[in-house]
């Protein structure tokens, strides 16, 4: 039997052929971890992907497990494709998520704490400190930290009080009597957020280069303090994840920011999802908590050491040893502006593509700097996903409006955990005179668009910049995107539609050139793929490779198993989760799949199709999701001019097929390999556009 006959009498939507999409982003941090493990990173840096994965952790509990457990509560179970219920996802979790913290811990305590020692940076614990330190400490406790600190005894008068999200929290046991004759049982120490959670020691009292104290370390030293006249038989510290998704009904709102404010400021009381305690915590005191958290023994999980290991992320910068650190490079400047100060001017004479962060973001602020000041540019339109404080674009745009010209931005605030700050943003510009929209009600607008209007010689033109990635200078630094810069006209009358369709309340727009979700991409892509199919049943050539930060929207999925049935070679670079099962007989033998962890975090999205011998490849904003193909406005662009689509192709893909060293291959059961080199060369993909881009 054929395969292609094979996959007609297979049902490919059967449960089997597809991997969980909350466990395969679980997995995504044992990955990350690794970097932790891997000796050939710099120290420092390892510290660093250690913090990431707890980062991770807590953003999945908040928002992948909080949504599971809300499905379970509204008794609205959801299975996905995968067949899985909640209560089974949940406990798979839970098996992967003890796994996942017991062995960063154990890394902590047994290499990671070790080796920094050895290079004179330690964590000093409280059975180590010198007596000058605890003299200098217990100053600093009683000056620094005690002003600021509110204990609370539990009693009728005093009930279990409101602990923020992820907030450090020390229990405390108690015997004895108060000034008021009152028997002491428990209080509760909270650890405000104003306090850094790891303090330096001053080089009068330090031991070695670089001392540290944890902040819940000075608490339970000294919390006799802040109960005098009582005995302390015991503190321990703890942490509650609570669920961070926020729900406005964008039907029944007259303002949507409004109405995400008032969200926003019970979102770090809302309902609890995980609870973190110390090793040493006695049952009693967990079952208290668990009692006052609505929480079962399911969702504890002991740290053997801070229950805010991610703060340690802080020290990073504090150290100034450039040894411990990965070498700093700088991204060159692209060389169509090299010698060219006119941005708009170079852009008029050829595309231009940026590729982030080897090549430096600080185009797209001049471009945008440049539109602010030219008295030729008429309008200027923006998104704007997630941006940062202090950002010079929005300085910039800011001046363009004070300056006269037509502005608009697009501020999407929903953009999870930035909501706050968007929030701001968009009362900023619009005090500045910027006309601020928020999008189509019950669409994030994820899309990456600047569209700049000037006149030239009597005539109206315009220039576009589309890309992978936010308008973020910090990830830019940090994140794999690419940018294309254009002053197509047939790319420019897409991006007016587009812009047009969200502020106002146009329908569905017919676009030449560029694929948008919720409308084209996703037919879009299974018209492309369907087409490979045709070109494999032909007996031509046929190939896809597509580069993403995630994949889980089944019909996709579906489509990739009937194109692989059919013959068509398919490689997959999935960063991150990933719903596909390669390599089963049958189904899924031509497709590979791969994910590449390293210095950078890999944002950028690429679509290759092989088109019978005239290749056609896009850059994205987004991931073959569900959410991104189906319930957010997107943008898809094709790259026009050959020889960028060639770069796009070398840089981005075969690149990073090439690399054996910081690749991991997913396996059918969801499982991961890395690669090491054998007997070839090694290649990092990322070290390799370092070496090719940067100055």
């Amino acid at each position: 039997m054929t395969l292609l006959n094979a996959a007609m009498t297979r049902d490919l939507k059967d449960p089997s052929l597809y991997l969980n999409r909350e466990l395969a982003q679980l997995e995504f941090n044992f990955r990350v971890l690794a970097q932790a493990y891997d000796e050939r990173v710099p120290l420092l840096e390892r510290l660093r992907f250690l913090c990431i994965s707890n980062t991770n952790l807590d953003e999945f509990f908040e928002v992948r497990v909080a949504v599971l457990r809300q499905q379970l509560a509204l008794g609205t179970p959801m299975p996905g494709p995968d067949g899985l219920g909640p209560t089974e996802v949940l406990s798979r979790i839970r098996s992967r998520a003890l796994e996942l913290v017991r062995a960063q811990y154990a890394f902590w305590n047994d290499t990671l704490l070790p080796a920094l020692g050895i290079e004179g940076i330690r964590f000093v614990t409280r059975d180590r400190w010198t007596v000058k330190q605890k003299r200098w400490l217990q100053g600093y406790f009683q000056n620094e930290i005690l002003p600021v600190l509110s204990p609370l005894g539990l009693d009728p008068a005093h009930p279990f009080p409101r602990i923020l999200n992820k907030s450090l929290n020390l229990a405390v046991v108690l015997k004895g009597k108060d000034a008021f004759g009152r028997e002491g049982h428990m209080a509760l120490v909270r650890a405000p957020r104003s306090l850094p959670r790891i303090i330096r020691l001053p080089a009068e009292v330090a031991e070695s280069p670089y001392d540290f104290v944890f902040l819940a370390g000075i608490l339970q030293q000294f919390i006799d303090e802040m109960f005098p006249g009582m005995r302390v038989e015991g503190s321990y510290q703890f942490r509650v994840t609570r669920n961070s998704e926020l729900v406005v009904d964008e039907d029944e709102v007259e303002n949507l920011a409004a109405a995400l404010s008032d969200e926003l400021a019970g979102r770090g009381y809302a309902h609890p999802v995980r609870l973190e305690v110390a090793e040493s915590c006695p049952k009693a005191i967990t079952d208290m908590l668990m009692a006052n958290f609505q929480l079962t023994d399911q969702d504890i999980y002991r740290c053997a050491g801070p229950v805010n290991i991610n703060r340690i992320i802080a020290i990073y910068d504090q150290v100034d040893r450039a040894d411990l650190k990965f070498p700093k490079f700088t991204p060159r400047v692209a060389p169509a502006f090299v010698g060219t100060p006119a941005v708009l001017d170079a852009v008029r004479e050829q595309d231009v593509l940026l590729h982030h962060p080897f090549e430096s973001f600080g185009a797209v602020i001049e471009l945008v700097r440049q539109a602010s000041q030219d008295p030729d540019v008429l309008a200027i339109k923006q998104t704007l996903y997630r941006v940062g404080d202090h950002s010079p674009l929005v300085s910039h745009l800011v001046d363009a409006a004070r300056n006269g010209k037509d502005v608009t931005v697009v501020v999407e605030l929903r953009a999870r955990f930035d909501e706050e700050a968007n929030i701001r943003l968009a009362n900023r510009l619009q005090e500045a005179g910027v006309q601020v929209v928020y999008g189509v009600v019950g669409y994030k607008t994820h899309a990456k668009m600047l569209l700049i209007v000037r006149r030239e010689e009597g005539k109206l033109r315009r220039y576009v910049h589309l890309s992978t990635g936010n308008y973020h200078q910090m990830t830019s630094k940090v994140y794999t995107d690419f940018g294309l810069m254009t002053a197509d006209p047939d790319i420019g009358e897409d991006v007016h539609k587009m812009f047009q369709q969200l502020s106002g309340l146009g329908t569905v727009i017919k676009l030449k050139r560029l694929m948008q979700s919720p409308f084209t991409l996703h037919k879009g892509l299974l018209t492309k793929i369907e087409r490979e199919i045709a070109h494999a049943r032909a007996g031509k050539p046929a190939r896809i490779i597509a580069k993403m930060n995630a994949l889980n929207e089944a019909g996709v999925i579906e489509q990739l198993y009937a194109a692989s049935c059919a013959g068509v070679q398919i490689d997959l670079i999935v960063r991150g989760a990933c719903a596909l099962r390669p390599q089963l007989p049958g189904v899924s033998e031509n497709i590979r799949v791969r994910s590449v962890v390293g210095r950078f975090l890999e944002h950028s999205r690429v679509y290759w199709f092989a088109n019978d011998g005239q290749p056609e490849i896009f850059c994205a904003s987004a991931d073959w999701m569900e959410r991104n193909l189906l319930r957010r406005i997107e943008t898809c662009f094709p790259i026009l001019d050959s020889v960028l689509a060639q770069r796009v192709y070398d840089e981005a893909l075969a690149n990073f097929l090439a690399d054996n060293t910081q690749a991991w291959v997913l396996q059918p059961d969801g499982t991961y390999t890395q690669l090491h080199p054998q007997d070839e060369m090694p290649h990092a993909a990322q070290l390799a556009l370092v070496a090719k881009l940067s100055m």
